[in-house]
């Protein structure tokens, strides 16, 4: 099997605006992960879905912030697109304050700002705009001046590298990535990797790789079995030792309007973003300790 090399970064990549400036270290004490990944079809919205419950089930406040037109991480977690008069749109051109967007949904501390499709026109939008990739970044600053009310902040990113990405990347203290195990995950990887390069360069020297998750793992699969092994041996300890499994109920939740933690808590997938959670913890408690 050829396999996507590591070591290397392609050289065509977007260029990230080096006169934006740089943003500043962590939002106070609340810790802010965008979950990205620029090929869609590999688990992202689920794994940003199901991971901000698991942290809300083990008593974490949490906010996540739905930055994909699509707004699948909304519908998912059973946000009525009637109900989303406020949404990441409106943060973002600053009509509204991150308190002012954000929703209860019906995970106990576990809000939303919710997405809809205003977010297609927003790149023309805020083109111009001398400070166009650090708009997020800078309503959760006064998010967190203001109120604080969440100690963990996700960010759904949309199947892209575009400035809605990058003004994930720039608020964000680190990256956890979704990786599907079938071979052209891992060439898109590479250009992920350049890509967070980049930012920490150029917009944020604080960001770092949080963690790669594995997903829609069948172990019954040679391709994926050699995945896994490739994974593991270029990116070593950034690999989580959680891999989550191709599941039928945590496929079928969404329609449902419900993480499967909720849907299903006792199928494989529903257990694995548990442990996900757990490792995401542990993780962030060795970095606050360093």
């Amino acid at each position: 099997m050829r396999r996507a090399s590591f070591s290397t970064f392609p050289t065509s990549r977007r260029s990230v605006d080096p006169e934006i400036g740089r943003s500043e270290q962590s939002v106070g004490t609340m810790r802010i992960i965008t979950v990205a990944n620029q090929k869609g079809g590999v688990g992202k919205t689920t794994t940003a879905i199901n991971l901000a419950t698991a942290l809300a089930a083990i008593g974490e406040r949490v906010l996540l912030v739905d930055l994909d037109p699509q707004g699948n991480a909304s519908t998912g977690l059973g946000i009525d697109r009637r109900d989303r008069s406020v949404s990441s749109y409106d943060v973002l051109t600053g009509e509204a304050s991150v308190d002012e967007a954000a929703m209860q949904t019906a995970v106990p501390g576990l809000s939303i700002v919710p997405s809809t499709l205003d977010l297609l026109g927003i790149e023309m939008e805020i083109a111009a705009s001398a400070d166009r990739v650090l708009k997020l970044r800078n309503a959760l600053r006064r998010h967190a001046a203001e109120s604080a009310r969440f100690t963990y902040v996700l960010i759904d990113c949309p199947p892209s590298l575009n400035l809605l990405t990058l003004n994930s990347m720039a608020a964000a203290d680190s990256v956890l990535v979704p990786l599907q195990c079938e071979f052209f995950a891992l060439e898109g990887l590479s250009q992920l990797l350049a890509t967070v390069e980049q930012v920490r360069g150029s917009i944020n020297p604080a960001l770092s790789i949080q963690g790669i998750v594995l997903t829609m793992y069948d172990g019954r699969n040679n391709l994926a079995n050699q995945v896994v092994a490739d994974v593991r041996a270029h990116m070593g300890e950034k690999v989580y030792e959680t891999v989550i499994p191709r599941n039928v109920r945590v496929s079928e939740a969404p329609s449902y309007g419900k993480p499967a933690i909720l849907y299903d808590l006792k199928c494989t997938g529903s257990q694995a973003y548990l442990q996900l959670a757990s490792e995401v913890i542990r993780r962030e408690r060795r970095l606050r300790a360093a």
